[in-house]
């Protein structure tokens, strides 16, 4: 018999490097746990329709322990020349078995094989990224608690727009978490269906129980079609995309915290254990952590890229393309699950300098708006009352002082309708405090949407 399992229509050998090429043991042997999985249960189901005997059943469950202990001691031994860990692992179960082993992969086939152990091992990796996500809000959302009134400046185009808390602020990041969790969670729903049963592409002779081994494996059924169950990648695109998403949410995150943490703003001190130094400059304190996490963005949002693209060609059913899935879909997530571990071991160490926001808040002219906001309340059409704030600014800009610092002759001269006591009325707490509405930034709010995710968290 050939050395491969494949080789019987074959007269010469594969050449070595071709071999190479064609192997992705090195990618796929993570996936070992779910292949013995789905070879378990395709065993139980094989004996259960009378397809193999109740000996040959007993023998490879004992031969797939016997292979799983092998592989988590160390032991197996994987070969390129066996190409992946599929035909890695039911050559090891035959020479431990017999004639039992060659009898496993009845009414199945390879394609089948993969897209349900990459659906298997997927769907643990999603759920492993949720707990990661959920671990992160609420993080962040302990640190809102805390600073439900620390002021800082809101920015828009990277300029002071108007007083902020920094709750609030790491609230936004909550929110943006959260519809996070729920992509995963919707995608995780669609990619839990058994192909197994589909064999090459279009079933088996055999009578199988797709239902028994879809029931097993934890999935909600098997896929109702077998041409789509093995060419089917929507769901590692579908993961991708996800990935994706949160990915650039983290990095949005990263630009902020790299920002705060400059010399020119001071808002923020990370803790030295995710910060390194220069070579050459000694004083220095780099927030590499956030820069890494920045910049791994671009390469999860590659992996989605290469996926659409590789599969956006190809006709039905499997394609050998499809051998590259996993090594896109692997490492996005892998560096997914990383940056996301990052930030919750980072951010309950992150130091907050209130003075250096409080300041930056009460400069810039952050209070305008609220500015206008009281000029409307006392019947002036809300653009009159945009451009007589505007001509206020421009006068405090030219007499370098602040909007609450102008006397009522500076006031009268801009416009009969302003006054004194309204901009030395003004100060940041104020105009913070008035945002009291579901959304707004008021201490108030923000204590209020923390007890709200504190329990929604908790559930």
């Amino acid at each position: 018999m050939s050395s491969k399992p494949w080789g019987g229509r074959f007269e010469s050998p594969t050449d070595e490097f071709v071999e190479l090429f064609n192997a992705s043991i090195n990618v796929d042997a993570r996936m070992y746990a779910e292949d013995i999985a789905g070879s378990r249960a395709h065993a139980h189901m094989l004996c259960e329709q009378g397809i193999i005997s109740r000996e040959d059943l007993n023998d490879i469950l004992r031969g797939l322990d016997d292979v799983l202990g092998e592989i988590e001691s160390g032991e197996f031994e994987f070969t390129v020349a066996l190409e992946d860990v599929h035909m890695n692992i039911e050559s090891r179960l035959t020479d431990k078995i017999g004639d039992a082993g060659k009898r496993l992969h009845t009414a199945r086939s390879r394609n089948d094989q993969v897209a349900t152990d990459t659906r298997l091992y997927l769907r643990r990796r999603t759920d492993e990224l949720l707990i990661r996500i959920r671990h992160l809000q609420s993080v962040l959302v302990k640190l809102a608690d805390e600073h439900a009134g620390t002021i800082m400046p809101g920015f828009t185009h990277l300029q002071t727009a108007q007083p902020v808390t920094l709750g609030h602020h790491l609230l936004a990041y909550v929110e943006m978490l959260d519809r996070d969790a729920g992509r995963f969670f919707d995608a995780r729903k669609r990619l839990n269906r058994s192909p197994l049963g589909s064999a090459a592409l279009a079933g088996t002779t055999f009578p199988i129980n797709r239902e028994m081994t879809a029931e097993a494996l934890g999935f909600d059924g098997p896929t109702a079609n077998s041409l789509d169950a093995v060419s089917d990648r929507d769901f590692i695109i579908e993961l991708l995309a996800a990935a994706s998403i949160c990915a650039v949410h983290l990095s949005r995150f990263s630009e902020e915290l790299i920002l705060w943490m400059s010399a020119q703003f001071k808002f923020v001190e990370l803790p030295d254990a995710f910060c390194t130094g220069s070579s050459i400059m000694p004083q220095k304190k780099n927030p590499d952590m956030p820069e890494l996490v920045r910049g791994k963005t671009g390469r999860i949002i590659g992996g989605l890229m290469a996926m659409l693209t590789t599969v956006k060609g190809l006709p039905l059913a499997y394609n050998k393309d499809m051998q590259e899935d996993k090594t896109a879909v692997f490492d996005a997530l892998d560096q997914l699950e990383a940056s996301l571990r990052v930030f919750g071991d980072m951010m309950p160490g992150m130091q907050v300098n209130k003075d250096a926001m409080y300041r930056a808040a009460s400069s810039g002219f952050a209070t305008a708006t609220d500015l206008a906001d009281t000029l409307v309340r006392h019947g002036v059409p809300f653009r009159e009352a945009h451009e007589i704030v505007g001509k206020s600014v421009a006068h405090c800009i030219k007499a370098d002082i602040e909007l609450h610092k102008m006397d009522q002759a500076a006031c009268s001269a801009i416009d009969e309708h302003l006054t004194a006591d309204m901009v030395q009325a003004l100060s940041v707490e104020a105009c913070v405090a008035a945002r009291e509405h579901i959304g707004g930034t008021a201490p108030s709010q923000v204590k209020a949407q923390v007890k709200a995710w504190k329990k929604a968290l908790k559930q």
